[in-house]
């Protein structure tokens, strides 16, 4: 038999445990020693899965997308071109790009799995990605069956990305004792650490901030290690001022549908 390899590093990975995906398939799970990234094994189950691209059980979808429309617009707002151009990469059904135009930010929206219905006709087709000055990837990390590549695929895009996947504890947590796995639904796959991403930064060239735990920001950019958690911590408070500054866009993308009828 083959010996299993790091999907992040492609050093040899060790079985950690066992555990049933989808209720029914008994799956070995793997970690690197080099990187700290936790793996499945090769996912066959995946077309199962994915019967709807967003699961069932992910009741916080709107939450979420409401926090991290706080840390983005903070972020951008005082470290990035304001003026500039952004993609959310995966962005399932674009509340979260309606919520950044209606702050004022030009923001598109890109997913091929999910319908888009809350941010139609700002689409952002391959042929447009060039000059993307931001990129946002909220929870999809943990779906990619080939994350470097993926990342690689992003970079192209742009060299800012401010992601979302939940840290694995180190050590890593019993199969029933951590809800991120995701058994369930089988649609999470990989895990990082902290240090799993510092292995990426420092492969490609890229400073690594994260507030511990769930929000993480690749960039090329360098500002205090505190910042980040600094600001991610209040972006509830400031992203509302930011607002006041800003020129929504909610009535002229209003303005522009109705004019492509």
């Amino acid at each position: 038999m083959t010996q299993p390899v790091c999907r992040i590093c492609s050093e040899p990975v060790s079985e950690q445990f066992s555990s049933n995906i989808l209720n029914k398939y008994p799956v070995k799970y793997f970690q690197c020693s080099i990187c700290g990234y936790v793996q499945t094994e090769t996912p066959f189950w995946l077309e199962e899965a994915y019967t709807n691209s967003i699961n069932d059980s992910d009741t916080g979808v709107m939450m979420r997308s409401l926090w991290h429309r706080n840390v983005a617009s903070t972020l951008i707002y005082l470290f990035f071109d304001k003026n500039g151009k952004f993609l959310d990469y995966g962005g399932g059904y674009g509340v979260f790009v309606r919520l950044m135009r209606d702050i004022g930010f030009d923001y598109y929206w890109q997913d091929k799995y999910t319908k888009n219905f809350f941010a139609q006709g700002f689409e952002l087709s391959e042929n447009k990605y060039t000059h993307v000055d931001f990129l946002t990837c909220f929870e999809a990390f943990e779906h990619f069956t080939e994350p470097r590549k993926e990342l690689e695929n992003l970079l192209d895009i742009s060299r800012n990305i401010l992601l979302s996947t939940e840290f694995i504890p180190d050590p890593i947590p019993h199969p029933n004792n951590w809800w991120y796995y995701a058994m369930e639904h089988g649609q999470h796959i990989g895990f990082f650490q902290e240090k799993t991403f510092e292995y990426l930064a420092k492969k490609y060239n890229l400073n690594f901030y994260t507030n511990g735990h769930n929000i993480h920001l690749l960039t090329e950019k360098q500002f205090p290690l505190s910042s980040f958690k600094w600001l991610t911590k209040f972006s509830k408070i400031i992203s509302p001022l930011i607002k006041t500054r800003m020129d929504s866009l909610t009535s002229k993308d209003s303005e522009a549908m109705k004019a492509s009828l």
